[in-house]
Protein backbone atom coordinates (compact mmCIF):
# COMPACT_ATOMS: atom_id res chain seq x y z
CA UNK A 1 0.00 0.00 0.00
CA UNK A 2 1.33 3.41 -0.98
CA UNK A 3 1.09 5.78 1.94
CA UNK A 4 2.63 8.54 4.01
CA UNK A 5 2.59 8.23 7.76
CA UNK A 6 3.33 11.08 10.13
CA UNK A 7 4.52 10.66 13.69
CA UNK A 8 6.10 12.68 16.46
CA UNK A 9 3.24 14.93 17.45
CA UNK A 10 2.16 15.48 21.01
CA UNK A 11 1.67 17.94 23.82
CA UNK A 12 4.52 20.33 24.53
CA UNK A 13 4.91 23.46 26.63
CA UNK A 14 5.53 26.84 25.01
CA UNK A 15 9.17 27.16 24.13
CA UNK A 16 9.54 23.43 23.73
CA UNK A 17 10.52 21.33 20.76
CA UNK A 18 9.18 18.45 18.70
CA UNK A 19 10.38 16.59 15.66
CA UNK A 20 7.78 15.31 13.23
CA UNK A 21 8.48 12.49 10.82
CA UNK A 22 6.86 11.73 7.49
CA UNK A 23 7.66 8.21 6.37
CA UNK A 24 6.69 6.69 3.05
CA UNK A 25 5.83 3.09 2.51
CA UNK A 26 5.35 1.35 -0.78
CA UNK A 27 7.20 3.95 -2.82
CA UNK A 28 10.39 6.01 -2.83
CA UNK A 29 10.32 9.68 -1.95
CA UNK A 30 13.48 10.36 -3.97
CA UNK A 31 11.70 12.18 -6.78
CA UNK A 32 9.09 13.92 -4.67
CA UNK A 33 9.01 17.36 -3.17
CA UNK A 34 7.61 17.07 0.35
CA UNK A 35 5.50 19.67 2.02
CA UNK A 36 4.34 20.04 5.60
CA UNK A 37 0.94 21.61 6.11
CA UNK A 38 -1.07 22.40 9.21
CA UNK A 39 -4.65 23.13 10.05
CA UNK A 40 -5.82 24.61 13.31
CA UNK A 41 -9.45 24.39 14.48
CA UNK A 42 -11.60 26.89 12.62
CA UNK A 43 -8.77 27.95 10.34
CA UNK A 44 -7.77 27.17 6.80
CA UNK A 45 -4.96 24.77 6.05
CA UNK A 46 -1.64 26.52 5.53
CA UNK A 47 1.69 25.48 4.10
CA UNK A 48 4.40 25.35 6.73
CA UNK A 49 7.50 24.16 4.93
CA UNK A 50 8.64 22.38 1.81
CA UNK A 51 11.78 20.57 0.67
CA UNK A 52 12.65 19.81 -2.92
CA UNK A 53 13.34 16.33 -4.22
CA UNK A 54 17.07 17.10 -4.27
CA UNK A 55 16.98 18.48 -0.76
CA UNK A 56 18.78 21.59 -1.96
CA UNK A 57 15.79 23.91 -1.80
CA UNK A 58 13.62 24.59 1.23
CA UNK A 59 10.80 27.01 1.96
CA UNK A 60 9.20 28.16 5.18
CA UNK A 61 6.12 30.11 6.12
CA UNK A 62 6.96 33.47 7.60
CA UNK A 63 5.39 32.44 10.89
CA UNK A 64 7.82 29.54 11.41
CA UNK A 65 10.98 30.76 9.73
CA UNK A 66 13.92 30.57 12.09
CA UNK A 67 12.13 28.13 14.38
CA UNK A 68 11.36 25.15 12.13
CA UNK A 69 13.76 23.13 10.01
CA UNK A 70 12.81 20.65 7.31
CA UNK A 71 15.18 17.87 6.28
CA UNK A 72 15.10 14.54 4.54
CA UNK A 73 16.86 11.20 4.92
CA UNK A 74 16.88 9.32 1.63
CA UNK A 75 18.15 6.09 3.21
CA UNK A 76 15.20 6.08 5.63
CA UNK A 77 12.74 7.36 3.02
CA UNK A 78 11.64 9.93 5.57
CA UNK A 79 11.25 13.68 5.83
CA UNK A 80 11.48 15.50 9.15
CA UNK A 81 10.19 18.76 10.53
CA UNK A 82 12.12 19.93 13.57
CA UNK A 83 10.14 22.50 15.51
CA UNK A 84 11.75 24.68 18.15
CA UNK A 85 10.53 27.57 20.28
CA UNK A 86 7.00 26.35 19.87
CA UNK A 87 4.16 28.76 20.51
CA UNK A 88 0.51 28.15 21.35
CA UNK A 89 -0.39 29.39 17.87
CA UNK A 90 1.54 26.46 16.41
CA UNK A 91 -1.17 24.14 17.73
CA UNK A 92 -2.68 22.28 14.78
CA UNK A 93 -2.88 19.00 12.95
CA UNK A 94 0.29 18.68 10.90
CA UNK A 95 0.31 16.59 7.78
CA UNK A 96 2.79 15.91 5.03
CA UNK A 97 2.22 15.60 1.33
CA UNK A 98 4.35 14.37 -1.55
CA UNK A 99 4.33 15.94 -5.00
CA UNK A 100 6.09 14.14 -7.82
CA UNK A 101 8.74 16.25 -9.57
CA UNK A 102 7.20 19.53 -8.45
CA UNK A 103 8.99 22.61 -7.24
CA UNK A 104 8.56 24.03 -3.77
CA UNK A 105 6.27 25.35 -2.58
CA UNK A 106 3.26 23.47 -3.92
CA UNK A 107 -0.39 23.56 -3.03
CA UNK A 108 -1.87 20.81 -0.89
CA UNK A 109 -4.19 19.85 -3.69
CA UNK A 110 -1.29 19.45 -6.11
CA UNK A 111 0.23 16.59 -4.15
CA UNK A 112 0.09 12.97 -5.21
CA UNK A 113 0.06 11.47 -1.72
CA UNK A 114 -1.11 12.78 1.66
CA UNK A 115 -0.65 11.59 5.19
CA UNK A 116 -3.38 11.41 7.84
CA UNK A 117 -1.78 13.97 10.09
CA UNK A 118 -0.44 14.19 13.62
CA UNK A 119 -1.69 16.48 16.37
CA UNK A 120 0.63 19.08 17.84
CA UNK A 121 -0.59 20.91 20.92
CA UNK A 122 1.43 23.69 22.51
CA UNK A 123 0.07 24.55 25.92
CA UNK A 124 1.17 25.08 29.47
Amino acid sequence: QLQLVESGGGLVQPGGSLRLSCAASGFSLDYYAIGWFRQAPGKEREGVSCISSSGLSTNYARSVKGRFTISRDYAKNTVYLSMNSLKPEDTAIYSCAAAHERLCPFLYGEADYWGQGTQVTVSS
